[in-house]
């Protein structure tokens, strides 16, 4: 990253692509066991039975051996019941996590950085155990009728359960996910129809569902609180059709002198989908000022605010105000190398979870026939993931193709790692220029970002306005509907006079994304999905 002799660490890039023993046998039994799900475990052929014998295999001489196996002889006679399956999540979910912790050390060797010896403290115990059997339930009608047996039917059977999670903030991540799953599966109903099936995905979603209907899984506990200075390094930005979402990468400076290290803080908000490029900030702005220090250049001085075990900052502007000036390219070169990773809970121990902050310089851009920008680092390519650049920012593939220094996130993708600029430097009339993802965050007076701020501003506007007619229009109903014997609810002005009326929908107008967040253009390793265009960031439920 940085020459030692100028106190830096170097980039070991040349790890980066070596062999990881283990690796392709651990994703061979996974896939095994995706394929099973294909077809649906209710009456499993020879070829279903095989790969649930993989993944038993795999899973041999650990703690899950005995249970997994049992399981996994049950799911092959068709006779497997909920905790079954749970054990076959179970089983699936190490494995991943095995090859994430793989990639993870091979990740530290490479950037010289150490990870944070804290650990995650285990969940406590959940409420509402009858929701969560519900949800269990359901899970395993899925994994009974297999992807290529789903007909809306069996999909719809998930939208009581998700009303009745939506208003318990306990239960909201598990319903957040059981939402966005179902909306994705309706969307490719019947699935005997499909021409392609995105098997590991859909696995993926379905196994860390089924975990987190565990008592207490979906809990995320905090460890405390911090104080001290928190140098941001850059902002990246996930964005859906109907939300929005910001994480701030930053290095932490402990104001008692403690060893530094990385944090993240994020924000999430419902958006319409006619507000796109920078006008997402007007959405995002009021709730984290954080993001003002992004495109100002400043830090922000903390004090005792919340913190998980996973370096998460629970962000709070009481808890916050801005610092001195600082540059994230000085940040990375001088801080980054020295920090700390945080630590990682269990369930999130997944390789297309991994987004370690990784500074590159002296390297030699390179742009092909197809777009595709490669950085040569120290005689060793690494693959740039353009399409995960936000169109929020003035940062562009083009000014990362004429770049010699990025910040970026170190992923793992298909089989091979690459990396996510969140920042770069350009040489503009002999002098070194930064442009940012962020850049726009805390407002611009780029043409571009100004005219997609101020359309924004129309937006929402006329949204805002025609909210208002409506609950002026509903609020004008009867309160005592006697056709529909309901005394203090206003009917529904779209349902059929004395006739039933319509079911809730599955979670409030403002609720959690449906279907929720992914970043943009990211792809489960051994899916082999199309590159979207840059712009197009497909929904992953990350819960």
């Amino acid at each position: 990253m940085v020459p030692a002799d100028q106190g830096g660490g170097v980039m070991r890039a040349d790890l980066l692509s070596e062999t990881i023993t283990g690796l392709d046998e651990a994703l061979a039994a996974v896939d095994a066991f995706d394929r099973a799900l294909v077809a649906g475990l209710l009456r499993p052929q020879p070829a279903q039975a095989a790969g649930l014998t993989e993944l038993t295999h795999a899973v041999a001489g650990t703690p899950l051996a005995a249970r997994v196996a049992e399981a996994a002889e049950k799911a092959a006679a068709g006779a497997a019941s909920e905790e079954h399956f749970v054990a076959l999540a179970a089983a699936r979910t190490a494995l991943l996590g095995s090859v994430h912790d793989a990639l993870m050390t091979r990740v530290q060797e490479a950037t010289g950085r150490s990870s944070s010896e804290e650990t995650v403290p285990a969940p406590g115990g959940q409420e509402a155990v009858n929701l969560l059997a519900a949800a269990r339930s359901w899970l395993s009608d899925l994994a009974r009728t297999g992807w290529q047996g789903i007909d809306h039917d069996v999909v719809s059977g998930s939208a009581q359960i998700v009303s009745a999670m939506l208003p318990d903030p306990a239960l909201r991540r598990l319903a957040t996910l059981l939402d966005g799953f179902a909306v994705e599966l309706a969307a490719s109903c019947p699935g005997a129809a499909l021409e392609r099936i995105p098997a590991r995905r859909w696995a993926d979603v379905w196994s860390r569902a089924m975990l987190l209907t565990l008592p207490g899984a979906a809990d995320v506990p905090m460890t405390g609180t911090v104080t001290g200075r928190l140098l941001p390094l850059g902002v990246d930005v996930h964005e859906h059709a109907t939300a929005v979402q910001a994480q701030v990468h930053a290095v932490f400076e402990p104001a008692d002198g403690a060893a530094s290290r990385l944090v993240r803080a994020g924000v999430s908000v419902p958006k319409p989908d006619t507000v796109v490029g920078a006008g997402l900030w007007q959405l995002l702005r009021p709730h984290m000022s954080l993001l003002a220090a992004v495109s100002e250049g400043h830090s922000m001085d903390v004090a005792d605010m919340p913190i998980t075990a996973e370096g998460n900052l629970i962000w709070s502007d009481e808890h916050a105000r801005p610092g001195e000036p600082a540059d994230a390219f000085a940040t990375a070169r001088v801080a980054l190398p020295t920090a700390t990773d945080p630590a990682t809970a269990p369930l999130d121990r997944h390789p297309v979870r991994i987004a370690v902050p990784v500074f590159l310089e002296g390297y030699a851009a390179q742009k092909d026939d197809d777009d595709a920008v490669t950085f040569t680092v120290a005689g060793h390519p690494l693959v740039v993931d353009t399409d995960r650049i936000a169109t929020a920012g003035p940062l562009t593939p083009e000014a990362v193709a004429a770049s010699s220094a990025c910040i970026g996130l170190l992923r793992w993708d298909a089989g091979t790692f690459n990396v996510q600029p969140l920042a770069v430097e350009k040489t503009v009339r002999k002098k070194a220029v930064a442009i940012q993802a962020g850049g726009w965050a805390g407002g611009t007076t780029d043409k571009a970002g100004v005219k997609a701020e101020k359309a924004a501003t129309d937006a929402v506007a006329v949204l805002r306005e025609r909210a208002g007619r409506l609950l002026r229009n509903d609020g004008a109903g009867d309160r005592t509907d006697d056709r529909n014997h309901t005394v203090g609810r206003v009917r529904d002005p779209t349902a059929p006079r004395g006739g039933r009326p319509r079911q809730p929908p599955s979670g409030p107008l403002l609720a959690a994304p449906r279907p929720p967040l992914r970043p943009r253009g990211a792809r489960h390793a051994g899916i082999g999905e199309p590159r979207r265009r840059r712009g197009h960031r497909p929904a992953v439920p990350t819960a």
